[in-house]
């Protein structure tokens, strides 16, 4: 969580920062980072879930 940003001295709500490491159509691993409120975190979390029990089950 975060109470400040590099684009924004004072967030004054929580954010989450968020960094995933994905990997390209060519094979490269590439980091990437966002920032999300905690409800945008909480929806994405869920996703995650529902995403894994889905290929759980292929």
């Amino acid at each position: 969580m975060a109470v400040s940003s590099d684009s924004c001295r004072s967030l004054k709500y929580p954010y989450v920062a968020v960094m995933l490491k994905v990997m390209d159509p060519a094979g490269q691993v590439k980091s990437k980072s966002f920032e999300m409120t905690i409800p945008q975190f909480q929806n994405f979390y869920r996703q995650f879930k529902e995403i894994a029990a889905v290929i759980e089950t292929v």
